[in-house]
């Protein structure tokens, strides 16, 4: 027989999934979601009672979808994610709470919208950085 695995060693393996099964019930897990069409947010209840809410367009597969598509949001399994079927979208809520909001390609597409914003305080900054000569050239 191939592989047999003696009671002790599956003992201890339930035993190890249970603390690790136990430990993933310590992260923030969703107990509700709901989306707020006038705000174009999601808006989480936590179950520590806290609430989370952000911008439905920073979501990695939710920025051109549709008020409708954006309330038919579901929390998955024991909270640990929000889905959108009609959107084949899904998030993790513990890194929806540290400010992951998908991939790093998708974290990295909103770095770079960030940086390609515009604004009267990014104009007089700009102004004041090109008059002390710019940004300093980087050392070798």
């Amino acid at each position: 027989m191939a592989n047999m695995i003696s009671n002790h060693d599956l003992d201890i393996q339930i035993e190890q999934a249970t603390k690790a099964g136990l430990s993933a019930m310590d992260e923030p897990r969703a107990k509700a979601a709901r989306y707020d069409a006038v705000r174009r947010q999601i808006i989480v209840e936590l179950t520590n009672g806290c609430t989370f809410i952000f911008p439905a367009d920073m979501g990695q597969g939710l920025a051109n979808a549709t008020n409708e598509e954006l309330s038919d949001v579901q929390v998955l399994g024991q909270g640990f994610g929000l889905h959108w079927e009609r959107l084949d979208a899904d998030l993790n809520i513990a890194s929806l709470v540290v400010g992951i909001f998908g991939s790093k390609s998708w974290m990295q597409e909103l770095a770079r919208r960030g940086g390609a914003s515009t604004s009267v305080e990014k104009s007089a900054a700009a102004r004041i950085n090109g008059s002390k000569g710019g940004r300093p050239r980087k050392s070798a």
